[in-house]
């Protein structure tokens, strides 16, 4: 049998036959780390804001149980809109913690370390915070992030499916290469999971690459090899602090669109800059001759603005990517304007050199 042949029946295994094939006989270990979110969130006369704990949606889910013996820990508690760079940093820090990644990380309150992670996040950076932990973290246990898209208290919400699902899934050690995102009965990739409406259950999607995983109530198959979304070591030990995180703002090229926005970044004092190109990467001729300057202070990532497709330089003209690429500028692949800036930031935070800020828009090797 070859290996391709042993890899395919791992996938086409039930649940069931994974519990019964643990060597110990029983339940893994799997750490809720939490983190607000609607998941968490209950209802106000000032509007929703999160307000229940990790142990609190535990509680309500007792599914979850059936996949593993849970534990919880707070990081935060924040709107998924609201979340901040000292939310993310101590969610990787938690996430090492729960697994013991070494004598100095491993939670001294934990009895034993975890087999998996679930972190519980809001939606609307939840792909955000799922890439920053695949670039911050390479634990040897799955790491996957869920949230919830209806609260506790609304009609059918999607809490539960998507915490039992997570819990299920970070108990599954085929997870363990990578950061992942459970949702809807689908595992994503963090490094290519995407919000994709505002309000859809069925929200989270991976444009160009699909799921890794998909889910029934029995069984679950893979679709394509887990893995970690990014070829670079783990960048969580070279950042410090949240305050060595600079600003990276997105500025977007369209019809019509000028130089203003970037040279007001640059005035302000910028750490670096992320351009969402249209296409393949490219700009308007205004903003293609700042850039010609600004890549002389700061690192300057081109995106495409396509949800799918690589950035590649075919056209030339002022704002082209050939000339673009002539500049200097590093191109962030299939990395969209959201996660190429999330790359841009923590690269600059850990003090990467310019090879080191090239690698983290590389696929993954």
């Amino acid at each position: 049998m070859t290996e391709t042949d042993r890899g395919d029946r791992r996938g086409d295994q039930t649940d069931r036959d994974r519990s019964v094939a643990r060597a110990d006989g029983g339940r893994p270990r799997v750490a809720v780390v939490a983190c607000g979110g609607t998941i968490a969130s209950e209802p106000s006369d000032d509007g929703a804001a999160p307000e229940k704990t990790g142990a609190d949606l535990v509680e309500a889910v007792p599914a979850a149980a059936d996949y593993a013996r849970v534990t919880t820990k707070e990081v935060c508690s924040q709107p998924g809109f609201d979340v901040r760079w000292r939310d993310v940093l101590a969610t990787a820090t938690a996430a090492r913690d729960a697994v013991g990644e070494d004598a100095d990380t491993c939670d001294a309150g934990a009895e034993e370390a975890a087999d998996g992670v679930v972190v519980t996040h809001g939606t609307d950076t939840l792909a955000d915070t799922a890439f920053a932990l695949d670039l911050l973290t390479d634990l040897d246990a799955p790491v996957v992030v869920t949230g919830a898209q209806r609260r506790l208290d609304e009609p059918s919400s999607d809490v539960p499916a998507n915490l039992a699902l997570a819990v299920r899934a970070a108990a599954d050690d085929r997870f363990s290469s990578g950061v992942h995102v459970a949702f809807d009965d689908e595992l994503h990739a963090a490094r290519d999971v995407v919000k994709g409406h505002s309000n859809a259950l069925s929200t989270m999607t991976s444009p160009g690459a699909g799921p890794v995983a998909t889910f029934t109530r029995a069984a679950s198959r893979l679709l394509r090899t887990p893995e970690r979304g990014v070829p670079v070591a783990p960048l969580a030990d070279a950042i410090d602090d949240a305050a060595d995180v600079p600003e990276v703002p997105v500025i977007h090229s369209g019809t019509g669109v000028g130089a203003g926005a970037l040279e007001h970044a640059l005035d302000a004092g910028v750490g670096g800059v992320v351009l969402e190109g249209t296409g393949l990467g490219n700009v308007t001729g205004a903003l293609g001759d700042a850039i010609a300057e600004a890549v002389e202070s700061v690192p300057v990532v081109v995106s495409g603005r396509p949800p799918a497709g690589p950035t590649e330089p075919v056209y030339g003209t002022p704002g082209g990517a050939v000339t673009l690429a002539d500049h200097g500028v590093t191109f962030a692949g299939d990395l969209p304007a959201a996660k190429a800036r999330v790359a841009l930031a923590l690269g600059l935070a850990a003090d990467l050199d310019d090879e080191g800020i090239e690698a983290l828009f590389a696929p993954p090797a």
